[in-house]
């Protein structure tokens, strides 16, 4: 049997992406990804474009603001440069999730965006943080109010330590959300807000198998907001934790 595909969201790399992109990308690719999840590219798609090819990695999905973008046209034009297929907006702000009409407002412009974005070849993404669980609209989580008002074309990249951290099961979150969620990031450590804390998958508090089982399908996207040391090093740890548990 054959590890579950995955992936890299380059956040986790960003100071040594900064001084070295394709160095960067090369070391990504000796671990053993063939995927990487770009971020901040769209004013650099001809850079990446070149340091992907030239690393043998491709980016089925990548990063960047759509919601609050004053061009969605310029990113999608730069995610199909990079051959992207699922660009994922990273966060609507916490303001935006306490009220019935802003959450499904979120959700409606981004159904929007879905449209325009499928005259690119593209789908539209969503990717959320703790705070989209934490608050109640109307007597149910503001997540859930979000999910029953978005397109069936959008799709979702659910940060299971994010999810967790916010109050959700997340195992029983991918279950009811099915198929709607293609990608998945994967980090572990203490239930904690301090980035710092994030360790490899299988070192912290999550039932990372249990994620895992829930959305069998979902690419896996290795990330860490934060981490103490080289984070090549925890990047490592959870591709080789994944080898040994996600079959």
């Amino acid at each position: 049997m054959t590890s579950a595909p995955r992936s890299v969201q380059l956040y986790s790399v960003r100071d040594a992406l900064a001084h070295d992109l394709g160095g960067t990308l090369r070391a990504l690719a000796a671990i053993g990804f063939t995927n990487v999840e770009p971020y901040g590219f769209v004013d650099r798609a001809d850079e990446y474009a070149a340091a992907l090819g030239e690393a043998g990695l491709v980016a089925p999905s990548a990063h960047a603001g759509l919601v609050s973008a004053p061009d969605p046209a310029a990113v999608f034009a730069a995610a199909q440069k990079l051959g992207v297929t699922t660009v994922v907006d990273p966060a609507i702000p916490a303001e935006r999730w306490t009220t019935r009409s802003d959450v499904v407002a979120s959700a409606t412009r981004l159904g929007e965006l879905a449209a325009q974005a499928a005259d690119f070849g593209l789908t539209v993404g969503y990717h959320n943080h703790q705070w989209e669980f934490e608050p109640t609209v109307d007597g149910a989580v503001a997540f859930e109010v979000f999910t029953d008002a978005l397109a069936p074309e959008v799709v979702l990249e659910i940060d299971t330590f994010w999810s967790t951290v916010g109050g959700a099961d997340t195992p029983a979150l991918l279950r009811s959300l099915g198929d709607r969620v293609t990608l998945l990031h994967i980090k572990d450590g203490p239930l904690s807000l301090d980035d710092d804390l994030q360790l490899p998958a299988g070192q912290g508090a999550l039932d990372v198998p249990a994620i895992l089982a829930a959305a069998p399908t979902a690419l896996r996207v290795i990330e860490f907001d934060g981490y103490v040391g080289d984070p090549l090093e925890g990047i490592s740890a959870s591709f080789a934790w994944l080898d040994d548990h996600d079959r």
